[in-house]
């Protein structure tokens, strides 16, 4: 991921939960937080909790999600602060269904820059 960084201490997390925005659907919640400290970059966090599944599972989630952001992250404004959550049901969730959920969070918080086909 070329213009995004990784959320990795517990300071940044909770900066994001509470001062963030938070849009969630089926399987995925996200808080978004402008950073005005990095306004070239974004900076995401990605949390799974042991309630969706054993670590295999929560591995592949966190593969998913990484990878349908990096697929997208031309499209996607710079300068944020984003934690996105995986929810119980993204066990079952397929890579589509993950990209869609991920797409569909991205254009509620308003943070797409140009539309995909």
């Amino acid at each position: 991921m070329k213009n995004t960084e990784s959320l990795k201490k517990n300071f940044q997390f909770r900066f994001v939960y509470n001062k963030g925005k938070s849009i969630a659907n089926r399987y995925l919640v996200m808080y978004v937080v402008e950073n005005k400290k990095y306004p070239d970059t974004n900076r995401i966090g990605i949390s799974v909790s042991k309630k969706v599944g054993k670590s295999v599972v929560r591995s592949r989630i966190t593969r998913l999600i990484r990878e349908s952001y990096r697929l997208c992250e031309t499209d996607i404004k710079k300068g944020y602060d984003i934690v996105i959550i995986a929810r119980v049901s993204s066990a079952e969730a397929d890579y589509k269904d993950i990209e869609k959920a991920l797409f569909f969070l991205l254009k509620k918080h308003e943070m797409v820059i140009s539309q995909r086909s």
